[in-house]
C-alpha cells in the first residue's frame, strides 16, 4: 500500500470532518495545518516520505484559507530540491455555498502539485445532476478536478452531507490506489 498523507486546514471543523473521511478511504495519516499556518518538522518529514499527498482547505472569499496558503508558500523549500517530484496529489475544498468559487481553490492546489512535478488525481465520480438528486448522492456538487464539499454556514460539524462524506472516502481510496499502482 502507498503511504498517503492528508494535509489540511480547517477553520470551523467542517473541513476536518471531510479530511478524516478522505484519510479513512486512503488509509492515510492526517496532518493538520495550525491556526497559524504551521506544521511540525515531523509533519514535513512525513510529507517528504509519502507516495501521495492530498491537500484540503476551506474556500474563503474565492481562495484557500490564508493558513493553507502559508503552508503552500512554505513548500517552496521542498520545491528547490524537487523533493516532491513524481508524487501523486489530490485535493478537496469546502465552503458554505454550492459554488462558492471552490473550483478556484482546487485549481490552486492542482497548480501547487504541478509546480512540484506531481501527478494530479481527479475525482473520478460522475456528477449527480438529475432532478431527483440530493445532498446524499455522490458528487452532488458535480466536481471533477477534485472533491467539492458544501457545509452551510449554520450547520454543525456533524451535519456535513452524507453524499459529500461518501465521496470523500471514495476519493481517498482513488488517490491511494493510483499511488499504489504507480509505486509498482
Amino acid at each position: 500500500m502507498a503511504q498517503t498523507i492528508v494535509v489540511y486546514h480547517s477553520g470551523y471543523g467542517h473541513t476536518k470532518v471531510v479530511a478524516e473521511q478522505v484519510a479513512q478511504g486512503a488509509g492515510a495519516q492526517l496532518v493538520a495545518i495550525s491556526a497559524e499556518g504551521e506544521i511540525t518538522a515531523e509533519d514535513w518529514a512525513a510529507l517528504d516520505a509519502a507516495d501521495a499527498i492530498i491537500f484540503g482547505a476551506p474556500t474563503y472569499m474565492g481562495s484557500a484559507s490564508w493558513q493553507f496558503k502559508k503552508f503552500s508558500d512554505a513548500t517552496s523549500k521542498v520545491w528547490f530540491q524537487r523533493g516532491w517530484a513524481d508524487k501523486v496529489f489530490g485535493g478537496f475544498t469546502n465552503s458554505a455555498s454550492p459554488s462558492g468559487d471552490k473550483q478556484v481553490t482546487l485549481i490552486q492546489m492542482q497548480t501547487l502539485a504541478s509546480q512540484h512535478g506531481g501527478i494530479w488525481v481527479s475525482l473520478g465520480l460522475a456528477p449527480s445532476n438529475h432532478k431527483a438528486a440530493t445532498h446524499e448522492d455522490l458528487n452532488n456538487l458535480g466536481g471533477s478536478v477534485g472533491l467539492l464539499v458544501r457545509s452551510p454556514s449554520d450547520a454543525g460539524i456533524d451535519e456535513v452531507h452524507g453524499g459529500d462524506l461518501a465521496s470523500a472516502r471514495l476519493y481517498g481510496e482513488r488517490v491511494a490506489a493510483i499511488a499504489a499502482r504507480l509505486r509498482g
